[in-house]
């Protein structure tokens, strides 16, 4: 029976094959294969459609990877064990999936380490992809997308051309801008405290005046602190 290993990181090809048998042919995605285009959004909304393309130079490793799936009888795709290492098994697979008489051979395995034990463990716990681990990765990415292409001209027409507004640090700068705000606008008040000292038998305690009667304790200026230490 033919097999194909599918890895990201063409690195992992050499050490992995000392640990599988000749019936597994070993290749690599060199990475992400698949992303939204350079030169439009890629994205739309009501509902969110999101549009794939091969990145540059990367059509030839998505071909290849294809006619070597058609001529094994299993495929399982290896990428790292993170979100982007399941959306690039995802990208291969459906791509493959087009060519292959049986899709049902696409498996997804995963290592967190190239042993022969951690290896053989992932083949043997074959598993589908995780939806909602590449859902994650495409949220990241449509936010990546919405805020860079949406928020940057902003950044070119009123700070310098060439700058790039993130979907993490433009939210930051935002909390800090208002915090800023929030610092300018306070008017500081005047606001005394009264400390006790309180003796007894086994030594002291020391609170401070939280009420007056029942009302909260608020005291605004220094004649009202004074008048109320006196008492």
């Amino acid at each position: 029976m033919k097999k194909l290993l599918v890895v990201e990181s063409p690195s992992k090809i050499k050490t992995i094959k000392k640990f599988l048998g000749p019936e597994f042919k070993i290749m690599s995605t060199m990475g992400h294969v698949k992303d939204l285009p350079v030169s439009e959004m890629g994205v739309s909304r009501d509902p969110i459609t999101i549009s794939y393309v091969p990145i540059k130079d990367k059509a030839k490793i998505i071909a290849e990877l294809c006619k070597a799936a058609q001529g094994v009888d299993e495929v399982y795709l290896a990428p790292d064990p993170d979100r982007e290492g399941e959306i690039i098994a995802w990208h291969v697979a459906e791509e493959m999936k087009k060519v292959m008489k049986n899709p049902e051979a696409i498996h997804r395995i995963t290592f967190n380490e190239i042993t022969k034990q951690a290896v053989l463990a992932g083949i043997a716990n074959q598993h589908s992809i995780d939806m909602e681990r590449v859902a994650a990765q495409q949220a990241r990415r449509v936010l990546d997308r919405w805020v860079g292409y949406e928020v940057s001209p902003l950044l070119w027409k009123k700070i310098k051309k060439g700058l790039s507004a993130g979907r993490v640090q433009s939210v930051a700068l935002k909390f800090i801008c208002e915090r800023e705000e929030a610092i300018r606008a306070f008017k500081p008040e005047e606001y005394w405290s009264i400390t006790g000292t309180f003796k007894h038998a086994k030594g002291e305690l020391v609170a401070p005046l939280t009420h007056i009667g029942t009302k909260k304790a608020e005291i605004k200026i220094k004649k009202q602190q004074t008048k109320l230490q006196q008492k």
